[in-house]
Order: structure tokens, then sequence, then C-alpha cells
């Protein structure tokens, strides 16, 4: 009889804890074995979704997960990469390198003269990176054009590295967001997680993907653009259509080399996430800047921007649309919850700001 009443008190108790933010309930998402996500520069939702040059994503959309109000957590580029992975920007609204500190005189390091507080760029908090590491699975971040594995530069190619017929600054560290973080940067194996998109195929095609990656094209093929010599017209920084078609016809290419993995006939689970940094547009066009944990009084936390988010699973849900309120914070939650993590880093875990887990888009049913 004791033992009877304590159970039922147990289970008040903990039915308590729950309804009150103490306890984390149980997940709803199956253990996913493989996330990627593919990370694309500066559009908004309305310049992807909908949109006749940009047939291979709307395609997606259409056919699995279109998540319609998703945005990024502030402007420019580098603290969105950061806030995947880390759930906040920590101080950092610039595009900076890496290494750079108040008082650093390097060229790459010139944000400080308009900046205060300048913060710190290498972060010395927890990432999504420890958290994989502590449970034994593997995560790499694959970037076309990076000019070797491990790989520490800010630009390739650039004014003192030039690759003859190549426009400079291909690859930008300000959209490799793992180089922040400092068990990261002192890592010793770090030539085997930080490589090329020759790897990625090679991965993809042997099934041997990390559990977790970044994919990110060079500044020609993720919409961004470039300006200056050897430049081609579809990736000029005017161009908008163009630069556009050929960011979408690369991602396409990048979803069907994925899909013709063996990983993805497997049985277990497996996730692509194309989602977009920022959007660049102002809010006075386009309304509200942010959403899910922001603050708009914040220069570090203030919003990106509304952006088209797509989520395609080998096992889950088709042809889903998803109105929810969600950003980038949302998405490191989802992650975690996707691969058993019960910790949530920084804003992923406020719930009672809004932030909530991608459910429909990666439940298995």
């Amino acid at each position: 009889m004791h033992l009877g009443f304590f159970v039922r008190y147990l289970v008040v108790f903990l039915a308590a804890m729950i309804k009150f933010g103490n306890l984390a309930s149980a997940s709803d998402l199956p253990r996913y074995d493989h996330i990627f996500v593919i990370i694309a520069e500066n559009q908004g939702y309305d310049q992807i979704i909908g949109k006749s040059y940009a047939p291979n994503i709307n395609q997606l959309a259409a056919t699995y997960g279109l998540a319609t109000n998703y945005y990024g957590v502030v402007h420019p580029s580098e603290a969105n990469y950061i806030a995947i992975i880390g759930g906040d920007t920590f101080g950092i609204h610039d595009d900076d390198a890496w290494y750079c500190q108040r008082g650093n005189p390097d060229r790459h390091c010139a944000s400080q003269r308009s900046i205060d507080p300048y913060v710190d760029h290498t972060v010395t908090e927890r990432s999504l990176v420890d958290q994989l590491r502590e449970r034994n699975l593997t995560w790499k971040g694959y970037y076309e054009s990076i000019p070797a594995p491990g790989s520490t530069a800010i630009y390739f190619p650039d004014a003192h590295t030039p690759v003859a017929g190549q426009p400079n600054r291909l690859y930008a560290a300000k959209h490799n967001g793992f180089l922040n973080f400092k068990t990261v940067q002192t890592d010793p194996n770090l030539a085997t997680k930080i490589v090329g998109f020759d790897q990625l195929l090679e991965d993809l095609a042997s099934g041997q993907a990390p559990n977790y990656a970044h994919i990110v094209p060079n500044q020609c093929n993720d919409m961004h653009g470039l300006s200056g010599p050897n430049v081609p017209g579809d990736c000029r920084s005017r161009n908008d259509v163009g630069r556009i078609a050929r960011g979408d016809r690369v991602i396409g290419e990048l979803i069907a080399k994925i899909q013709a993995s063996p990983m993805w006939s497997a049985q277990r689970h497996a996730a692509v996430v194309i989602t977009w940094d920022e959007d660049h547009a102002p809010p006075e066009k386009f309304g509200p800047q942010g959403c899910c944990g922001f603050d708009p009084k914040s220069p570090a936390n203030f919003g990106g921007g509304r952006i088209p988010t797509i989520v395609i699973t080998n096992h889950g849900p088709r042809g889903v649309t998803d109105s929810t309120p969600y950003n980038h914070y949302s998405l490191l939650r989802t992650t975690e919850e996707a691969f058993g993590i019960d910790e949530y880093l920084g804003h992923a875990k406020d719930e009672h700001l809004g932030v909530k887990t991608m459910t429909s888009l990666f439940e298995v049913k």
C-alpha cells in the first residue's frame, strides 16, 4: 500500500516538473543517424519560394517539408552560422575573422573601429560539437573551394594567394561557424573534419558520411555573389536572379548526390535541412526580423529576417507546410533532440520564449 502511494506521488511530481519546465519532456522525434545542413546566403523567403528561377528548391519544398515562418537571428552572416551550432551569437555581429579580439591590428579585425563592445571572436562556450563528441557521434564541415583540409584561411583565393582564372574570396571563413569555437580550433584532427567538396563526394559515395554536417557552397554557388575580376555573370552581386538560379542548380545537384548515397536508402533516419543565414530585406519592407528568443534591442540578437527553410527526410513526412515560428535556435534544439541529446544550448532552451522543436518536419509516422 505504501509502495502504491509512493508511485502515485512520483507520477504526480514528475508531471508537475514537466509542466513547469524543470524536467525536459520526452522528445517526439525519432532518433536520426544523419543530419546535413546546407546553408545558402542572403535571401528572404519571398525571394525564393514560388519563384520560377529556383525550380529545384521549390520542388523540394513542395515534396518534403517547408517552414514558412523561419528567421535568421542577426545581421550580418557570421553569427548565424555560430548560432546554428552554439545557440547564441555570443555578442558577435560582424564578419571579422574567428581569431579577432579588441586590440588585434589584423586587417580582418576592422569592425572593432565601429563596434563597442567588440567581443572575442573565439568562443569558449560549449557547442553542438562538444555534445556530439561526448556521445561518440561524428561531425564534419564541407566547404567548397577551401584551400586545404583543416585550413584556417579567412578567404581563398585572395590577393595574397591568387588562383589564375578564379575570382577572389570563393571560400570565406565567415561562413564556417565551427572555426569560431575553441574546441574546434584546438582539435588535433581538424584536417579530417573541416574538408572540401571532394571529400563530401567521397563520403556520400561510400556511405561514410558523419552523423552531423554542414555543407556550404562557395560564394558563387551559395547565392551570395562576388564582384571583381573573373566573376561569372551569374555570380555577380547585382545579378539577383542569376545568383539564385545558379545556387538553386548547385543545391539541386547536392540533394541528388545525397539521395543517391547508400545511407539515404538505409532503414535508419537521415535528413537534409536547406536554410539561409539571413535575409537582407529591411524590416519596414518585409516586417519583423526575428522570433523565438530574439531581442529587437540587442545588437547581436535582433533577428536576421524571414528566410526559407526546407527539411528533406528519407523516411519522414511528405508535402508538409509548417507555419510555426522557428529560427536557427529552433534548428539547434531540433538537432539536439534528433540525436538524443537532452541538453539544450543557449537560446535553444528558451521554450518559454517560443523556441520550439521542428517536430512536424522531422517526425516519422
